[in-house]
């Protein structure tokens, strides 16, 4: 028995399938400024240091100690938030990252 053919349906002019009928008009972000690069909003008297788009070098306390974080931020509602991306050190491994910088350096020029 040959199989039955499927019949094609007429395209149909309904919107009833294209999303929310309230197409109001789109709002836009504005947009940070690559030239005057907004830092994180912190508690205050910490300090940020942009290095690249969203990373900033972070000086804050935290429990009492002076802590220097790395981290990646992202943008919501216009405000820049810390993301799950990276890493704090305390006074004493921040020295010790400084003291180590000549080597990474070394290590680096091999590359």
């Amino acid at each position: 028995m040959p199989p039955k053919k499927r019949s094609k349906k007429p395209a149909s002019s309904s919107d009833s399938d294209s999303g929310p009928d309230d197409k109001g008009p789109l709002v836009k972000k504005p947009a940070l400024s690559p030239s005057k690069p907004k830092g994180p909003k912190g508690e205050a008297g910490d300090e940020s240091f942009p290095l690249e788009r969203n990373r900033f070098v972070t000086v804050s306390e935290f429990r009492g100690s002076v802590m220097v974080g790395i981290r990646e931020f992202y943008e919501k509602d216009g405000e820049l938030l810390p993301g799950k991306k990276g890493i704090s050190l305390t006074a004493s491994q921040y020295q010790k990252l400084k003291d180590l910088i000549p080597q990474i350096d070394e290590a680096l020029s091999k590359h």
